[in-house]
């Protein structure tokens, strides 16, 4: 499907929630993510307040047995129906947890620390009728930085069916506005939102560029 003109577009949500997946293996960090220090946080705790600024409810889907840390009495919490299936299984767990209560939920993973609340409303406001709204680097699609109605979760549950686990086969198969991230440089200059911490240095250097050391602790900058 071509890329869409999104000038002007006004968003067409009545309510929109958010989607935190925590389950990842994390496998070249070497620990979970969701518990890794980032100031007086963690990992996930910290992406659900920066996105609990912009959209409610939130829904935090974990992996089968995994424990998370405290988190806002509001937020709702759920889990994988299977395990190691990847962003497809998580999202269709929260729109399953989200219901009735919203409309549209933007959809992200917990390792995201440098999240801009600028950007998810950006990205909000330029589904307009759409199915999704998703933003597109170079080809690449960006599934953790979506926007989904929750009427997409026939389509999800479909795909996982049939084995198809790709994003791209749900983005195929639904009006899907692609949004070129250069147009989101004005609302994230360094397109932080789209930076995971996957690997060590990643996480280090997130850290350091929110004003934390290692070990947590607020830097003298």
């Amino acid at each position: 499907m071509p890329e869409s003109k999104i000038e002007n577009l006004k968003p067409k949500v009545s309510a929109c929630g958010g989607i935190v997946l925590a389950g990842g293996k994390s496998t070249r960090m070497g620990r979970a993510k969701a518990a890794l220090p980032f100031g007086p946080e963690v990992m996930v705790q910290r992406v659900v307040r920066l996105l609990g600024g912009v959209v409610q409810p939130i829904v935090v889907v974990a992996a089968p047995g995994q424990v998370l840390p405290k988190l806002p009495p509001d937020t709702l919490v759920t889990h994988d129906e299977r395990e190691a299936r990847g962003p497809l299984e998580g999202l269709l767990a929260g729109l399953k947890a989200m219901g009735s209560l919203a409309d549209a939920v933007y959809a992200t993973s917990c390792d995201v620390p440098l999240l801009e609340p600028a950007f998810v409303r950006a990205v909000i406001e330029r589904l307009g009728e759409a199915e999704i709204a998703v933003p597109v680097e170079e080809g690449f699609a960006h599934p953790l930085a979506a926007v989904y109605r929750t009427s997409v979760m026939a389509v999800v549950e479909d795909l996982l069916a049939q084995d198809q686990l790709r994003p791209a086969f749900l983005f195929d198969r639904v009006p899907t506005q692609r949004i070129p991230v250069e147009e989101l440089r004005q609302f994230d200059a360094n397109l932080a939102t789209l930076r995971n911490c996957n690997r060590p240095e990643e996480y280090h250097k997130a850290l350091a560029e929110a004003g934390f050391q290692a070990g947590g602790d607020a830097t003298d900058a």
